[in-house]
């Protein structure tokens, strides 16, 4: 069944992108077909979705029915940059690239997992068995609120009081004193993650920029090799912990779950996809 829905998937991908390709090349007026075209529905429909993460749903997974189709349309809407900036193949690349970051994020998958490792993104909404409380004291501009914990939660595993708070603001929920709401709400856990793609936090720049071919290194940029491509936006998610690493396993993972949703979604990768050999921001 799953080969059939990827097929069918696959088809209507190649029809659609023909479709959209004559359409940007007629000189007649079809400016609806055209927006039409730049839709993130438009480059995944529903078979596709649940291709790409045919285990979600499963009875093991956390966050079983949690992350559905229509909240992550929905929520792409808020953004409406994401997904619809650029050539066709920076779009679907870039869609690629932020479906493989939170895949990671919340993967459950494992080397010999049925479907293979990189079909099991979006398995948890929250992390099990937090270190700390994700509390940075020091931030006097988002004080944490006694006796909240700003674990990972949601699909990029929003972390820390001086990331919910901002989050909040921004997508209109109290981050600080009500931060388990993004492990609640699926359209809340949605945004954050894309209000997380696509905002600039100096000196790292955006994922959505540097993948849409926004992002222009600083001197310092330069100096710690942090040269465009998925490589620099893991460095923006997690470049302290995971970059500079040669063979990393976290980042090979996150290459894992890129390179498979880039060959669904019919486009290449790009290269620099590692961040082995920069530094972290």
């Amino acid at each position: 069944m799953a080969i059939i829905s990827w097929l069918s998937s696959s088809i209507f991908l190649s029809l659609f992108t023909l479709f959209c390709l004559s359409i940007s090349n007629a000189s007649w007026g079809a400016e609806a077909a055209r927006e039409s075209c730049r839709t993130i529905s438009s480059l995944i429909n529903k078979d596709l979705f649940h291709t790409m993460f045919l285990h979600k749903d499963d009875a093991a997974c956390p966050a079983k029915d949690f992350y559905d189709y229509n909240s992550f349309i929905k929520a792409s809407k808020s953004f409406p940059g994401f997904g619809t900036t650029g050539s066709l193949t920076t779009r679907k690349r870039e869609i690629a690239a932020f479906l493989a970051q939170i895949s990671h994020e919340t993967s459950g998958g494992w080397a010999t997992a049925p479907d293979g490792p990189y079909a099991w993104g979006l398995c948890f909404k929250e992390e099990i068995n937090p270190q700390s409380d994700y509390c940075d004291s020091t931030n006097k501009e988002w004080p944490c609120y006694p006796g909240k914990s700003y674990k990972g939660r949601g699909p990029i595993q929003l972390s820390w009081n001086f990331n919910y708070g901002p989050a909040g603001k921004a997508l209109g929920f109290d981050g600080l004193k009500n931060p388990e709401i993004v492990a609640n709400n699926s359209m809340i856990a949605l945004k954050t993650a894309l209000w997380f793609w696509m905002t600039e936090q100096k000196p790292k720049p955006s994922c959505h920029d540097v993948m849409v071919g926004r992002y222009i290194p600083t001197e310092a940029d330069v100096a710690a090799n942090r040269t465009a491509g998925f490589g620099v936006v893991t460095n923006i998610i997690n470049g302290g912990l995971e970059c500079g690493i040669p063979n990393d396993a976290r980042v090979n993972d996150r290459i894992g779950y890129f390179k498979r949703y880039a060959q669904l979604l019919n486009v290449d990768t790009g290269s620099n996809l590692d961040c082995a050999n920069q530094k972290s921001f």
